[in-house]
């Protein structure tokens, strides 16, 4: 199994591609929000966090080889080529053919679907390009957007883990949500028209 994309990744309003250097300023401008990373395992980042993981870390990477790697890809407009997010495919185990997704969106470009439609194409690397089985995402349970979300998207609520990760000085409880491959098949377009299985 191996994941090596053909970028971008284009959807009807957006472009997924990899992140270079020079989305530097742009993800600073929301990768560093207090606020924007209440929800997420990692503090707000500065300029030397972001360029370290756009040069060394799991964003500088655009295929996915083995086990354990990360694309993170941006999510573009196709209209002005402005980054508004970043998405995440991790895949978790060869062995289980699993994976996990996860997004982060620029406040200022809330409420406008860009997340559903860059998840949806996310979803499609997963299943239909890696051949993964089953995806999850993780949420801290006070994100009741990102819960939403993932509930538009087709995901299975699975798991409420209570006060299971300790973040930035407090215990959080967690949502689990997962997606089998056959499940994500139900709902493509056509499903039932051209009786796939």
């Amino acid at each position: 199994m191996h994941l090596r994309p053909s970028y971008p990744i284009v959807t009807s309003r957006l472009r997924l591609r990899p992140l270079t250097t020079g989305d530097l300023d742009a993800l600073l401008g929301y990768h560093s929000s207090p606020e924007v990373h209440r929800y997420l395992p990692m503090q707000a980042m500065d300029a030397a966090n972001i360029l370290e993981r756009l040069t060394k870390g799991n964003w500088s990477r655009s295929t996915l080889e083995e086990e354990g790697q990360i694309i993170m890809l941006g999510v573009e407009l196709a209209a002005t080529s402005q980054l508004v997010g970043d998405v995440m495919l991790r895949w978790t185990s060869n062995k289980n053919r699993s994976g996990e997704i996860g997004y982060v969106l620029d406040p200022a470009h809330l409420g406008r679907g860009y997340a559903t439609e860059a998840a949806v194409a996310v979803l499609r690397l997963a299943f239909a390009e890696l051949g993964l089985h089953r995806v999850i995402t993780r949420i801290d349970a006070r994100n009741g957007p990102s819960i939403a979300l993932s509930e538009r998207l087709g995901f299975r609520r699975e798991a409420l883990l209570i006060e299971n990760d300790w973040v930035r000085g407090e215990w959080t409880d967690e949502v689990n949500f997962a997606m089998l491959e056959n499940e994500w098949r139900l709902l493509q377009p056509g499903h039932a028209a051209n009786g796939q299985s």
